[in-house]
């Protein structure tokens, strides 16, 4: 027992030894980077602290946009000229040892670190105001050690070289409260219509909650989020002393007006320019410079006229309710988005349904599924069987049995391009059985769509979800003869001295190819017959509604499920995409909407080629064009009325007419192919 217990003691003396020399050895690593630290900053010397200037945006013909972002809200204001309570709702929220550090809050970064090991990446962040503000000032927003690293070497240099009342007053003048505002003088205008000077205890501690996420805790944006969090800015006043309890008690009740729509600033593609300011902080992060700091130029490739006849289409066709609607268009060269209307009202709901709504597109996803078929050996003219069908899956434990719009279903075959033009839905599930959910899976991951096939059937029809921009430029991919390139905003971004720091026509994105050329215009060339009442059957073709207002060719999908309606489509120079729906997501009158969607891309299309030339979409390689009876497949004849130009591989030309394939001896004139194979648009 006595020795037992000696060779414990040894024991814990050489463990206590073993710790004792570590932390002295951390202890030195500690003090050998501190002098490190502190020898760089007495060599640097004061980092400037420069004040930020406006950043200027601009459409693609680099006129300024008439918005609040053509002049970003920037107005420095001194310390003495804001509430007492906006400085003190900002430290107790943000760093409550803002005067007692030298720009780092150890306790905080202990914590901070050990929640990064447990997750083995940079998870929790334990920046004070000094450390934010050094980000704002010199660097980007990445979550990385060597960012962390950077940030923690000039917030040591801004402590060393100024007081705290200049660096609170640099922070509190340059922090970033969304909607454009940077600074407390620019968020106080936007949330309350006043000066800062005179905000309230409540009213300070709703703009001091913002910072920590504009896009998740602006109150025009996310009102419940955004009280609770001021209920905690005021919970942390209290706890540390800033307010008495009386106070807190009373202020926590009192509700913080915000400005009426009515008294909001009307902005000019207010969706637009949100998404625009993103992407050109990327750019910008990614070569080394801080949006933040202005000055800047952002040419975009927002085109006026297009904004316009967006806004006047879904004015004229949006019906007086709740129904909400979500607009895209791009160029087909380069992917540019030209257009964007992201909801009804940016000021009453900036939630972006274009770029940050992710909804099942239901039938609008059957060109992509189509795209995958022919990759597979299908071709337009592939008939199948589409009456109704029981589909067993999950082992045969359950059973899908689909349903077309019209709850009525073909006597016959049809071919592919019958059923995407009238949206059969048996036949696209019957594909999705044949080509295999990983071949579908493919092709979505190929266009980037950010879309999960689930293994029913039902995937067929569209129950993945995805954005609205994303099936968009999905399709501009398709019109690009399976060139896939993502959506671009930005087109270039200057200096403060006109320098051209980004040059998209230099920067091109590596273009993909998806699927092949020849597979991709047979899926646009299909996609066109979506408005030709020669594919009638048991129910019309999907653009029968609009197709006597269209004066050219196009391209497109309708797309519908129980709360979601869609409609999207192009010519060879302009892709437009349209959503309608609730935001909760509930059903909508299927008929009414599909109505709407459909007209505002009309509306629109027609709008924005008005007065310019009819072109036709470009052929490649590969494929033949061939005058079928859509019936039967086989090459038409005068004896088969029911005609149709179609686009095939060469090796899959029809090689029997459509009476032999009716088994008829006729003999019939072969030769009434038409000059143009889309005269029948005329």
């Amino acid at each position: 027992m006595k020795r037992a217990h000696i060779r414990r003691r040894k024991k814990r003396k050489s463990w206590f030894r073993k710790g004792l020399i570590m932390s002295l050895f951390l202890l030195g690593i500690a003090g050998g980077g501190f002098g490190v630290l502190h020898g760089h900053t007495l060599l640097m010397g004061p980092p400037i602290l420069a004040v930020p200037t406006a950043n200027t945006y601009t459409d693609t013909m680099e006129n300024p946009v008439a918005t609040r972002y053509s002049e970003e809200r920037r107005k420095w204001i001194t310390l003495d000229d804001m509430s007492p309570y906006l400085p003190m709702a900002v430290i107790a929220i943000e760093d409550q040892e803002f005067y007692d550090h030298n720009g780092f809050d150890y306790t905080r970064i202990a914590g901070a670190v050990l929640a990064d090991v447990k997750a083995r990446k940079k998870v929790q962040g334990a920046s004070t105001i000094t450390q934010q503000y050094a980000r704002t000032l010199f660097l980007t927003n990445e979550k990385t050690w060597s960012r962390k690293i950077k940030e923690a070497v000039y917030a040591y240099r801004i402590e060393h070289a100024y007081d705290k009342k200049t660096i609170l007053e640099g922070y509190l003048n340059t922090v970033y409260f969304g909607h454009g505002a940077y600074g407390v003088e620019a968020a106080s205008q936007t949330y309350y219509g006043k000066s800062a000077s005179v905000l309230t205890l409540e009213e300070a501690a709703q703009l001091a909650a913002i910072p920590k996420g504009p896009s998740v805790y602006s109150p025009f944006i996310n009102p419940e989020k955004a009280e609770a969090r001021k209920q905690l800015v005021l919970s942390e006043m209290r706890s540390d002393g800033k307010i008495p309890e009386e106070l807190y008690i009373r202020s926590k009740n009192i509700p913080v007006t915000f400005l009426t729509d009515a008294q909001k600033e009307t902005a000019v593609a207010p969706y637009y320019m949100e998404e625009a300011r993103k992407e050109a902080e990327k750019i910008l992060d990614r070569k080394g410079h801080h949006l933040e700091m202005g000055g800047f130029t952002i040419v975009t490739a927002l085109r006026p006229t297009y904004q316009e006849a967006a806004e006047q289409a879904i004015a004229q066709w949006m019906p007086v309710s709740e129904l909400q609607v979500g607009f895209v268009s791009q160029d087909a060269d380069g992917h540019f988005v030209t257009a964007q209307v992201g909801g009804r009202d940016f000021s009453t709901s900036p939630f972006n349904r274009v770029t940050q709504a992710k909804r099942q597109p239901g039938s609008a996803i059957k060109p992509l599924l189509y795209a995958a078929a022919l990759e597979n050996k299908f071709t337009p003219l592939t008939f199948l069987d589409v009456g109704a069908t029981k589909f067993p899956y999950d082992d045969g434990r359950k059973t899908y049995t689909p349903k077309n719009v019209n709850g009525k279903f073909a006597d016959h075959p049809i071919s592919m391009a019958q059923a995407l033009a009238i949206s059969d839905n048996i036949y696209a599930v019957k594909t999705l059985e044949e080509i295999g959910y990983a071949s579908f899976q493919r092709v979505l991951d190929q266009f980037h769509t950010g879309a999960k096939v689930t293994q029913a059937p039902a995937s067929a029809l569209g129950t993945s979800e995805m954005s609205l921009l994303n099936l968009t430029n999905a399709y501009t991919s398709i019109r690009n003869l399976g060139h896939y390139q993502p959506a671009r905003y930005v087109k270039q971004i200057k200096d403060r001295d006109g320098t051209v720091i980004y040059d998209a026509m230099d920067e091109v994105p590596k273009s993909k190819q998806a699927i092949s050329e020849a597979h991709a215009f047979q899926v646009t060339h299909m996609m066109t017959g979506v408005f030709d009442s020669v594919y009638n059957d048991y129910s019309p073709v999907t653009g029968s509604m609009i197709a006597p207002k269209l004066g050219r060719q196009y391209a497109a999908k309708s797309g519908t499920t129980l709360s979601d309606q869609y409609f999207i489509g192009f010519s060879p120079e302009v892709t437009a995409g349209v959503w309608n729906g609730f935001d909760e997501g509930r059903q909508v009158d299927t008929a009414n909407a599909a109505h709407v969607t459909k007209q505002i891309w009309a509306t629109f299309m027609e709008s924005v080629h008005k007065g310019k030339a009819r072109t036709a979409f470009n052929v490649p390689s590969g494929v033949t064009g061939v005058l079928v009876d859509i019936e039967t497949g086989g090459l038409a004849n005068d004896a088969c009325p029911n005609q149709r130009y179609l686009y095939v591989s060469r090796a899959n030309v029809p090689t029997k007419s459509c009476t032999e394939l009716r088994g008829e001896k006729v003999e019939a004139d072969m030769n009434k192919w038409p000059l143009n194979p889309f005269d029948w648009l005329d």
